[in-house]
């Protein structure tokens, strides 16, 4: 029994020291002082509602009912910055029998944080002395109390809403769990922090020195991690938030754009393949001048298989930042997408049955102004395989203008330039200029046709306007000329049908010699229309017109051609060639029947012709013997150069001499 009793009586102290203890937390005092302290650092008000309760276990403190910290009194919103279910403090033992109130940690749940940037880029979280501007200005921070120190804060799922007015958009986090570390006022800090956005993973951490310069705006020594989904970006050097101000190495791992995206509230898409489809790095030295501008020197950004390298500004604009890089890159090479896709089709030259029908999105013109100069040994383009290349990318207003510098390709030169228009839905237009091109492998990376080998050149001036490959193709107009040297046309041997008349000349083996080929031609919703075309070669003549349907992609065109004419280019065997259906099976077939119908139509002419001369002759026939006998049988003279009329009028002037001399005689 005695060991009971032992037990009970321990009990008993054991309670009475605990009610002891929770009596000496002077609980009303550490709510004010958390509330003065906050509102001596930030300028703003700490409201602590309901009871504040006493605790003592796990740790000695206190707990409060809802809490919240007022917003910026220019804020649109009625929410206050800060809002929480409740509250819960912890003290340091030893300093409140001491007489002083120290915060060992401050853990929230379910809070609600509401940040909210004006027009102007006011902050509603940059504290200062006042919030409509007086002395220290707007978002000057106070020096905060001396010795103010935090173990630990925390916050447990809550959520933060960012209302961006002046970039005109909202970025929402949930789920949002951190924890914030100050052990010393004058020390080291830390702040990790877990979200989820647009069901996404988010996590920061941050770690700085000099807590108490840093709190009031100073730059100090940093080191910042940012991950969302599979993308990371990183800092590490000095850095400050009032201004924002930075200086140090910069590391982004971008491979999951769409996620990135998604938590500053923009929609990104997975780059194609060459531009950062399965890698997207981008490294250097990145300043923040505290303006809003940042510098990074020594970039260096992969995609994919691509390496490029340069100095990149990204200035602060009066609508949207601007954008001035230098780089310089290796080989380019970039593809048309996932399984061949170019804007959402496929890319099948020659033999595909239609242009790709998918929406080309060009929001991201509209993100940015730019002044970007690239140099590249070549470029390749999935499509078109190009040389040495220096441009410069121009975009103003969601305007991309393409300014060609030097550009090698297929054995010749190209230059001019091309523009991209995002203002109101996408138009594409240019004027290009390709000297010395080689014909066949130009025609075979862009359409898959290798029938055409020559060496020449080509002015081209278009426009297309459409949200897709499919609506600009169709809806092209412009102009431009060809010009081609000796080549040959392959799969199609011309003189071989005239000499024949048999339109089996097509296929392998088959093929027309040439020494020049030139013409001009017009485009007008998406049918190119050429009436001029002129080729010469060793056995062979032509002239060409008809249409090409760049939108429908289909052929009809009709070419003269005349074979074995003599030296001045008269006589020989002309029959029309006609070129007809689409482009992936188009239809040679000779034109017999113009032929019979312009000979049916000769000799109408000619025997019509024959008729008239013939009915000219019997009435100058007519015409002489009348002549003869009026001057045989009555006297009267008709001149040899008189008209049709003459014999009528000499047959009046005898009438009438003949009248005057019977009224003499009277």
């Amino acid at each position: 029994m005695r060991w009971i009793i032992r037990l009970g009586l321990t009990l008993a102290v054991l309670v009475v020291l605990a009610f002891g203890l929770m009596a000496m937390v002077p609980s009303e005092r550490v709510a004010q002082a958390v509330s003065a302290q906050f509102e001596a650092m930030t300028g703003r008000k700490m409201e602590l509602l309901g009871e504040v309760k006493p605790r003592l276990w796990p740790s000695l403190g206190v707990s409060t009912g809802p809490v919240s910290i007022a917003n910026a009194d220019w804020a649109e919103s009625d929410a206050p910055l800060f809002r929480a279910e409740s509250l819960s403090i912890d003290v340091n033992f030893s300093a409140l029998l001491g007489g002083e109130v120290k915060i060992l940690g401050l853990s929230a749940d379910q809070p609600e944080i509401n940040l909210e940037r004006d027009r102007d880029g006011r902050a509603n979280w940059d504290f200062g002395a006042s919030d409509a501007g007086e002395e220290g200005g707007a978002g000057a921070v106070p020096a905060p109390a001396t010795g103010f120190t935090l173990d630990q804060g925390g916050i447990t799922n809550g959520s933060i809403r960012f209302n961006d007015r002046q970039a005109g958009r909202m970025i929402a986090l949930d789920a949002v769990d951190a924890t914030l570390s100050i052990p010393d006022f004058s020390g080291p800090f830390s702040l990790a922090a877990t979200a989820l956005s647009s069901g996404q993973p988010v996590a920061l951490d941050l770690s700085g020195e000099v807590f108490s310069a840093f709190a009031m705006g100073r730059v100090v020594p940093l080191t910042a991690s940012l991950a969302a989904g599979e993308a990371k970006v990183s800092f590490e050097g000095r850095g400050g938030y009032s201004p924002v101000a930075a200086e140090g190495a910069f590391r982004a791992d971008l491979s999951d754009l769409p996620a990135f995206g998604a938590l500053f509230g923009s929609k990104l898409d997975r780059p194609n393949p060459g531009l950062g489809h399965d890698k997207l790095t981008l490294t250097g030295q990145l300043t923040l001048d505290g303006t809003g501008a940042a510098f990074l020197r020594g970039a260096e950004i992969i995609a994919d298989s691509n390496q490029i390298k340069g100095d990149l500004d990204l200035v602060p604009g009066e609508a949207r930042p601007k954008l001035k890089a230098q780089l310089a890159a290796g080989p380019i090479s970039i593809g048309t997408g996932p399984e061949g896709e170019l804007g959402g089709g496929q890319a099948g030259g020659m033999q595909a049955e239609g242009w790709p029908t998918g929406e080309i999105d060009v929001a991201s013109l509209g993100a940015m102004d730019a002044e970007i100069s690239l140099v590249a040994p070549s470029v390749d383009l999935g499509v078109l395989k190009l040389g040495k290349t220096r441009a410069l990318i121009t975009i103003d207003r969601a305007r991309a203008v393409v300014d060609i510098r030097e550009m090698q390709a297929y054995g010749g030169q190209i230059s001019g330039d091309f523009v991209a228009n995002g203002r109101g839905g996408l138009s594409v237009g240019g004027r290009l200029k390709f000297t010395g091109l080689q014909t066949e492998p130009l025609l075979t990376d862009l359409a898959g046709w290798d029938r055409l080998v020559a060496t020449g050149d080509v002015e081209l001036e278009f426009l297309g306007v459409g949200n897709s490959v499919d609506a600009i193709m169709k809806s092209l107009k412009g102009q431009g000329a060809l010009e081609l040297g000796k080549g040959e046309l392959r799969g199609l041997d011309i003189a071989g049908m005239l000499q024949n008349l048999d339109p089996a000349y097509v296929g392998e083996g088959q093929k027309t010699i040439f020494d020049g080929l030139a013409g001009t031609f017009s485009i007008t919703d998406g049918v190119l229309t050429n009436s001029d075309l002129k080729l010469v070669a060793p056995y062979v003549t032509a002239s060409g017109s008809g249409e090409i349907g760049l939108g429908a992609r289909t052929l009809d065109y009709r070419l003269r051609p005349t074979a074995l004419a003599a030296e001045d280019g008269t006589g020989g065997v002309m029959v029309p060639l006609l070129i007809t259906g689409p482009w992936a099976k188009p239809k040679f077939r000779l034109d017999l029947e113009s032929i019979a119908r312009e000979k049916m139509e000769a000799e109408a002419k000619a025997a019509e012709e024959r008729l008239k001369a013939a009915a000219k002759e019997a009435e100058a026939k007519a015409k002489a013997e009348l002549t003869e006998r009026l001057k045989e049988e009555l006297g009267v003279e008709v001149a040899p150069e008189a008209g049709p009329g003459g014999v009528e009028d000499a047959l009046e002037d005898e009438a009438r001499k003949a009248l005057e001399e019977i009224l003499k005689g009277n």
